[in-house]
């Protein structure tokens, strides 16, 4: 008789694959349907890691959205599952114990049946903890072996990492190959391993297409005893995607497996959905290289998951090296050039910070620091002048063991730097925070949600929720949005013809109320929020407005968003504060990680130019301290 194989729809991941956003729920409740009229699929993902962060960036509540877009999936007898970062929860950061518990009890709660769980370093230690959090809460536990091909990440170290797994209580085994560089033969050995440690436990494998060999691997897992197969279906299959689900099942079919058929008018009617969402706005954050399948992804490893928003922020990078560049006299770079540039120093980068499995957020860390080397080496500055915290704490241990060793440049600059290696168990380093939360919540007149999910979503994404509380999250998304649709118009049917007809203002509802947004598109007016109270009940504790001072300026380092404070835990800064040489003084959020910014001088500061989330470019004024 024919092994079936089954399949499942990763709704989530394909936006993730190919762009910045998700779509909204109105949309995503009117695919569902189509979905389900396909009758081929078993599973659909519908949401987790990334999914809710970025529901938040355009002022839309992920709790609802998650509660309604599972609803008619169950109502079908389809399970969904989601993506779980182990220690790092939904988010790119360690999260407290008392969260990650409240974690899954949400999640069931709102109607997610499985939890993917992974970690980028594949520690036990951050894993095992999350299986028995998923099962106490009455969820499938799904424990992840995170894929890459290096001489540490043989075929015998996943079957033994399997095996870990299942005997802490895992549910499932999901191989993520989440570059698609995991060599097929390989990943068909490995399969067949784990089958043979335990017959029956469900296997479910997940691949990008990107490096080119996901067509080749499928049929070897699906030859060494896999249950599952993830797709995708078009316009968001291939590229920086996954295969889609036409080609996989009739190339299982082909091979002698058991597979449902395919609703092919349903699948048009999803592929025309999926078009008129990328109509609508999610097109205008999916660069065209991500649709393009590209073999050189082979030698860095980047995950498919990450090169949706990396050609975004990369657009950002290049303009602000480009206007230095400029400025210095020198010849501008192309994004091609700057991306094999990016390519070779990530390879070069990886094997020294001890191979971690590049996915979230080690993949970013590892990136950012490629990135930061590359920009800094084309400004004639030395490699690894500017690391930032998070990926300190990736090299010293402190998010979990690294697979491979640190090379000695890193421990030499640990040491010059008073900077300590970790073995403890890295949950230990991050204390409970719930109570907190609730308490600010509570002060700032917030409901914290059916099943404490509100309570959730904020200690989970802390400036983002408030962004979204205060407006300023849709304020900033419509804005941007726009100018997005401008630079097309532009591009499509001039400058002169179009600006006529641009508006100048948006409206943005914020809990009932209405906010008018002015819109500039050339920098000459400042586009903010109509009512100054928008942002203050988001930061109680910080600054309403820059003020001016005397001093020595602080410079940003880099382009991304300023923060005053990382966590709940700090006190933001202000203007009479004291601060010592060395010390930090505030943040900025670039690519997904946080970068210390830390006083030049000793003295007081008399100025602060920014609002916390606000924008800045690289030389911008942060501070002045006398």
């Amino acid at each position: 008789m024919a092994k079936e194989i089954k399949f499942s729809l990763v709704f989530r991941d394909m936006w993730q694959s190919a762009g910045k956003y998700q779509p909204r729920v109105d949309q995503l409740v009117k695919v569902a349907p189509a979905i389900i009229k396909m009758g081929c699929f078993d599973r659909v993902e519908t949401n987790g890691g990334g999914f809710e962060q970025v529901n938040l960036l355009y002022g839309e509540n992920p709790n609802k959205a998650v509660r309604e877009w599972t609803k008619p999936f169950h109502e079908a007898g389809i399970q969904t599952h989601m993506l779980d970062r182990a220690l790092n929860g939904l988010r790119m950061s360690p999260c407290p114990k008392d969260l990650r518990k409240l974690f899954y009890k949400v999640k069931k709660a709102q109607g997610t049946d499985i939890t993917r769980i992974f970690c980028g370093l594949n520690d036990p230690r951050n894993v095992i903890p999350s299986i028995q959090y998923a099962k106490e809460a009455g969820m499938i536990a799904q424990a992840a072996l995170c894929i890459t091909h290096s001489p540490i990440h043989t075929v015998e170290y996943y079957i033994n990492l399997a095996k870990t797994f299942i005997e802490a209580g895992a549910d499932e085994i999901c191989l993520k190959d989440m570059a698609g560089i995991g060599r097929p033969e390989s990943l068909g050995k490995i399969v067949a391993g784990i089958k043979a440690y335990k017959k029956d436990i469900i296997i479910q494998y997940h691949s990008h297409a990107g490096p080119g060999f996901n067509m080749a691997s499928i049929l070897e897992v699906a030859r060494g005893g896999c249950d599952y197969i993830d797709t995708a279906v078009s316009p968001l299959s291939w590229g920086t995607g996954h295969a889609d689900i036409i080609a996989v099942q009739e190339m299982l079919k082909d091979a002698g497996f058991k597979v449902k058929e395919i609703n092919m008018a349903a699948y048009m009617e999803v592929r025309t959905q999926i078009q008129e969402m990328m109509d609508d706005f999610l097109g205008y954050y999916i660069p065209k290289l991500n649709h393009l399948n590209n073999s050189l992804l082979i030698k860095p490893g980047l995950p498919g998951g990450m090169m949706g928003s990396l050609m975004t922020d990369l657009e950002d990078n290049l303009r602000s090296l480009n206007k230095w560049k400029v400025k210095n006299n020198q010849p501008e770079l192309t994004t091609d050039e700057l991306l094999i540039k990016l390519f070779d120093e990530v390879a070069y980068v990886w094997p020294k910070v001890g191979y971690p499995c590049l996915v979230t957020p080690f993949s970013q860390y590892v990136k950012n620091l490629a990135l930061m080397n590359v920009i800094q080496m084309e400004k004639g500055k030395e490699r690894w002048s500017m690391i930032a915290e998070n990926i300190w704490d990736m090299i010293l241990g402190k998010s979990g063991k690294l697979p491979g060793e640190v090379d000695q440049l890193f421990k030499d600059m640990a040491k010059k730097e008073g900077r300590k290696f970790l073995t403890t168990d890295p949950q230990d380093n991050y204390p409970d925070e719930l109570e907190t939360y609730r308490l600010k919540m509570k002060q700032a007149g917030w409901e914290l949600g059916e099943d404490d999910e509100e309570l959730f979503e904020y200690a989970m994404h802390p400036q983002q929720y408030e962004a979204y509380k205060s407006g300023a999250a849709k304020a900033a998304f419509e804005k941007d949005l726009a100018e997005r649709k401008e630079k097309k118009q532009v591009h499509a049917h001039g400058a002169e013809n179009v600006k006529k007809q641009l508006p100048k203002q948006v409206t943005v509802n914020v809990n009932g109320k209405n906010y008018l947004v002015n819109i500039s598109y050339d920098g000459t007016m400042p586009a903010s929020a109509a009512t100054p109270g928008l942002t203050q009940q988001a930061a109680p504790a910080e600054p309403a407005a820059p003020v001016k001072g005397e001093g020595i300026e602080i410079l940003a380092p880099l382009e991304g968003k300023a923060y005053l404070v990382q966590s709940s835990s700090e006190t933001p800064k202000k203007v009479g504060d004291h601060v010592e040489e060395g010390e930090v003084i505030c943040y900025i959020e670039a690519m997904k990680v946080f970068n210390r910014i830390k006083a030049e001088k000793s003295g007081t500061i008399t100025s602060i130019a920014f609002t916390s989330g606000d924008s800045v470019e690289e030389d911008d004024v942060l501070m002045t301290i006398a």
